[in-house]
């Protein structure tokens, strides 16, 4: 289908047009799983890889009868993608804290707004967005002629993610137990510590008007004037892992406060005021990674920050959302002026909007757990290195005139950054695949052996500068080569992933628990064990997106690239934090490095 006009102009009408994500072989899976790991392995750990995935592929072995049950799900009446069961275990699954382990953040671009007015503005463009999802007049992305899924808007509003003891759920709209849009009027509303609930939509479905929206701010600013104490800010524990945050809250429940978890959960979205304004813009990204968790909601799909001198942020919870979804959201909220978003939803004067407070009932062992979370949260985030980069003289354009693919340049900088600091290691790069049905991202491994070789050339002091360009060129081809690859459907890791999680599911009714070697092998465990974790988010409304680290040694690299600059975000543990600013460091030389080695070849060429 090239002809765009082909496409319906529906929010969601393109769904179930899109092609599917072909489900892989299990031998091309292994192949490249071997391919994608040798690098990283010495001469005996890849042995002792390739023996395991021999005998992962043998004719009786239970990968067959896993591989064989994913083909039958991916052909059943009701999966949309071999992956739908594959998402709610690896995000849902988790264990661990998702604030500043999994939530992602953006910083908008500045505003002359105050407090009060930015607020009233994000808010009347959030109720926009969402007017236009419910009757489905917000334009499907296309992008050159192929229509991408939406399927991910369905969780921008109303969406809570609710701890299990095992795993965790989402509540949401467009579900079985909450069919079609949310019918939810209100939004919550923190600020220092307190909750209240805030009507933007009035019970005719008319939306509030800026002024309205401001004045109910202004309510919430008046009642929450006194801080909350410590252990009376219930936000605070859902910084606490998911097993230990599902039975406080059913405790919580059983203290009579299903009412207020419910204003909370079926809230349209949060909207965080802070009482503050950040001393610079490294303290704004850090306060919307983690901030005061008594003043955020981290199960929250999404959490509108607004600090008080009027810079404002997101954080987002990743269970349902990526990256892309957010961009396009945040795109609409700062593209248009908050008078036209108001105009384009119908919002009108209709009177200050109804503003009460959420008060949870709570008991002295409940205040202790909110207390302890709270302190426990203080000092995971203390105990957290963040650093923002800026390099204003680069950006795509540059990278383009220069010959090269502006994401393959960056890439390729991080590599010898990361190999002056502290070797080559294992890296993730996240890629969007939402050409495909209900597609989200692939799971690409930037290290190839042309990685290696390039990175050995740049401080070899015996090769020249063809030589070094010829290195460059060539890894970076090989890594645009990758990254499309994964956009079509061809990466090993996530197959060989949701196999294993089968296992763990069904294994036993389908006769397939004999343990898997593949699983424990170096090429796995090494492959998968983040240096680096990176991430792109392109849009000119924001200044940085930022996200955790995703073990004790990574460095969480989160970058904006523009055609005429590039901001990353760096995080990682404190104990290891001294190389992530050598990291910083070497990355700045780097990029010098290879920017001039393009600009010899361009003028001798």
């Amino acid at each position: 289908m090239n002809d765009t006009q082909q496409w319906s102009p529906r929010t969601f009408g393109n769904e179930d047009r899109l092609p599917r994500v072909p489900v892989p072989t299990l031998e091309n899976s292994c192949a490249r799983f071997l391919e994608w790991c040798a690098p990283l392995l010495t001469a005996d750990e890849l042995a002792r890889t390739e023996q395991a995935v021999a005998e992962y592929l043998r004719p009786e072995s239970p990968a067959r009868a896993l591989h064989a049950d994913l083909e039958r799900f991916d052909a059943s009446e009701d999966a949309h993608s071999w992956l739908d069961e594959f998402w709610p275990s690896r995000y849902l699954g988790r264990r661990d804290r998702i604030a500043l382990n999994a939530n992602f953040f953006f910083l908008f671009q500045d505003s002359e707004l105050g407090q009060i007015d930015r607020a009233a503005g994000l808010i009347a463009g959030a109720v926009a967005y969402k007017k236009a999802l419910d009757d489905e007049s917000l334009p499907p992305l296309i992008q050159r002629g192929q229509a991408s899924s939406m399927e991910q808007n369905k969780f921008l509003f109303s969406t809570t993610r609710i701890p299990g003891e095992q795993q965790d759920t989402v509540r949401t709209p467009y579900s079985a137990d909450h069919p079609g849009p949310s019918p939810a009027r209100h939004i919550v509303v923190f600020f220092r510590g307190n909750l209240f609930r805030l009507d933007v939509i009035a019970p005719d479905g008319t939306p509030h008007d800026l002024a309205d929206l401001a004045a109910g701010l202004e309510e919430v600013r008046k009642a929450g004037t006194s801080r909350a104490a410590v252990d009376d800010a219930v936000g605070n524990l859902t910084t606490k892992a998911r097993a230990d945050w599902a039975r406080t809250r059913q405790r919580l429940l059983d203290l009579g406060n299903a009412d207020e978890l419910d204003t909370v959960e079926s809230a349209l979205f949060c909207v965080c005021l802070e009482d503050f304004a950040p001393t610079d813009t490294q303290e704004a990204c850090d306060q919307l990674l983690h901030g005061d968790s008594g003043n955020r909601w981290f199960d929250k799909a999404v959490s509108l920050i607004v600090f008080e001198d009027g810079r404002a942020g997101i954080n987002v919870e990743h269970c349902g959302l990526d990256g892309t979804t957010i961009l396009t959201f945040v795109d609409s909220l700062l593209n248009s002026a908050p008078e036209q978003h108001a105009a384009n939803s119908g919002a009108r004067s209709q009177g200050t909007p109804e503003v009460a407070g959420v008060e949870f009932t709570l008991d002295d062992a409940l205040r202790a757990e909110v207390r302890a979370a709270a302190g426990a949260f203080a000092t995971f985030a203390a105990e957290t290195s963040n650093k923002i980069l800026a390099f204003e003289d680069f950006g795509s354009d540059r990278a383009k005139r220069l010959g090269m693919s502006p994401d393959a340049f960056v890439q390729m900088a991080y590599q010898l950054a990361h190999k002056r600091t502290k070797g080559i290691g294992a890296t993730y790069e996240s890629i969007a695949t939402r050409q495909w049905r209900h597609g989200r991202t692939e799971a690409m491994r930037v290290v190839t052996p042309e990685i290696v070789e390039f990175v050995t050339a740049m401080d070899d002091p015996a090769a020249d500068a063809a030589k070094r360009t010829a290195a460059f060129r060539a890894a970076a081809d090989k890594h645009v080569a990758r990254a499309k690859q994964c956009q079509a459907g061809d990466a090993p890791e996530q197959h060989l992933w949701e196999l294993q999680l089968i296992q763990r599911r069904r294994g036993a009714e389908l006769g397939a628990t004999e343990p898997l070697a593949l699983y424990d092998t170096p090429g796995w465990n090494i492959m998968r064990d983040d240096y680096l974790s990176t991430s792109s988010a392109p849009s000119t409304n924001i200044q940085y997106f930022g996200f955790g680290s995703t073990s004790g040694k990574c460095i969480g690299v989160a970058y904006v690239l523009l055609p005429d600059r590039l901001h990353i975000y760096l995080s990682t543990p404190l104990p290891v934090s001294g190389g992530m600013y050598a990291f910083a460091d070497n990355l700045r030389t780097a990029m010098r490095e290879l920017e001039d080695l393009l600009i010899t070849e361009k003028s001798e060429g």
